[in-house]
């Protein structure tokens, strides 16, 4: 049984094997994972070689081969209905814009959303209420009317709907909800937190996609939606 690290570091490996034909380096691990040193990185390595996961194959730099994936990956891998199927831009989290040259010449017009900090998508943490700095939005991702707003992402409870730690998710400002959809759930006045909205009577549930995390059930009136996740910005 592997261990919630190795299972991330794998599936790490495997994504950018499949997008770039390469592994990522040492240094792009380390910094995936958010670890202080490489020697974390090369024991966790060295515990996927052991379990027949990966081959390091000899004389080649950052030469790795996926040799099999466990269920858990096999599963987030295979096709399956989504819930929410984001947009994914990908761009910096900067504030100022790519020189015009760099710009597609039919590139949208962007809009200016306030990032308003982190939300978690893990276990709830502190309600989050102040202004960090702005956002730039390509309009597509907003609905005509009512405010939005963006929050950096927590926490990988929310990972088999497409949104993992670092990306910055866009928010339509709302306090009602569909069953089904994302939603920003404050919980009890205090906690913040990225989750799928479900009513049940008097009940709701905020559950994770993630089967690592439970679904919490509370009384109605102890939740309230600040929200609906209507767009993802993702920096690489």
């Amino acid at each position: 049984m592997l261990t919630r690290k190795q299972i991330d570091l794998l599936e790490f490996i495997h994504k950018r094997i499949q997008r770039d034909g390469v592994p990522p380096s040492f240094d792009e691990m380390k910094d995936h994972l958010d670890l202080r040193s490489k020697s974390g990185i090369h024991r966790l390595i060295t515990a996927l070689e052991e379990r027949g996961f990966i081959e390091r194959l000899p004389h080649k730099a950052r030469a790795l081969e996926i040799k099999k994936l466990p269920e858990v990956l096999q599963d987030r891998a295979a096709p399956r209905p989504q819930r929410f199927n984001p947009q994914v831009i990908d761009g910096d989290r900067s504030d100022t814009p790519p020189p015009a040259a760099a710009q597609p010449v039919d590139q949208e017009r962007v809009i200016d959303v306030p990032l308003m900090g982190r939300i978690a998508a893990g276990t709830p943490i502190a309600a989050i209420a102040h202004r960090e700095r702005g956002v730039s939005v390509p309009s597509s991702l907003l609905s005509t009317t009512g405010h939005h707003y963006a929050l950096e992402v927590k926490g990988d409870s929310m990972i088999e709907a497409g949104i993992n730690q670092g990306d910055i998710v866009v928010i339509r400002e709302q306090n009602t909800a569909q069953s089904g959809e994302i939603v920003v759930a404050l919980v009890d006045g205090q906690e913040a937190t990225l989750k799928i909205f479900k009513r049940f009577g008097d009940k709701i549930a905020l559950e994770a996609a993630n089967p690592a995390y439970p679904t919490r059930v509370y009384p109605s009136d102890q939740v309230e939606v600040q929200g609906r996740l209507v767009g993802l910005i993702r920096s690489y």
